[in-house]
C-alpha cells in the first residue's frame, strides 16, 4: 500500500475562470494561474506523484515552459495516473478538501465528486470531497489538499 499526499493555491483574480475538480465554477473570480489553476486537481496529481516518489507537478509541468500555459489540468492528472499505472500502481481512494470564502461549493458538490471518480476511474464513494472557508484570513485565495491510497 502507498499513500500520498499533495497540496495546492492560488491567487484569485476578478475576471478568471475557475475550474476546480476539472469543471467550470460560476464566479466572478477565477485562479491566477499559469495553467487553467484547477487546484483540486493539481493536489491530486501532487498526491499521485508523491506516492512513487515522483516529485511534483512543478517538476513534470514547469510554469517557466510555455507548453503549459492554458493547459487544462485534467492531462496533469492523466499523466500522473499513468505514471503510477507503469509502475503497476492502483488508486483505491482519494479524499481532498478545498478551501474557498467565495463562491460556495456545497451546491457543486454532486457534479464536481462525479467528475473526480470519472477521470480517476474510482466509484463515487471512494472519492471524499470536503469544503471549507478560510473564515476570513485569506478570501483571496483558493487552496486544496489531497490524500490518495494505491496498492502496487
Amino acid at each position: 500500500m502507498r499513500i500520498g499526499y499533495g497540496e495546492d493555491s492560488h491567487r484569485l483574480e476578478e475576471g478568471r475562470p475557475l475550474y476546480l475538480c476539472g469543471l467550470p465554477i460560476p464566479s466572478p473570480v477565477g485562479a491566477l494561474a499559469h495553467s487553467d489553476g484547477d487546484a483540486a486537481l493539481h493536489a491530486l496529481t501532487d498526491a499521485l506523484l508523491a506516492a512513487y516518489g515522483l516529485g511534483d507537478i512543478g517538476l513534470l509541468f514547469p510554469d517557466t515552459d510555455p507548453r503549459w500555459r492554458g493547459e487544462r489540468s485534467e492531462g496533469f492528472l492523466r499523466e500522473a495516473l499513468r505514471l503510477v499505472a507503469e509502475r503497476g500502481g492502483r488508486l483505491l481512494q482519494a479524499s481532498l478538501v478545498i478551501t474557498l470564502d467565495r463562491p460556495r461549493l456545497s451546491p457543486h458538490r454532486e457534479a464536481l465528486v462525479g467528475n473526480l471518480a470519472r477521470l480517476l476511474g474510482l466509484p463515487e464513494e471512494r472519492v471524499g470531497l470536503g469544503f471549507k472557508t478560510s473564515e476570513g484570513l485569506a478570501p483571496s485565495h483558493v487552496q486544496a489538499r489531497a490524500v490518495v491510497l494505491l496498492d502496487g
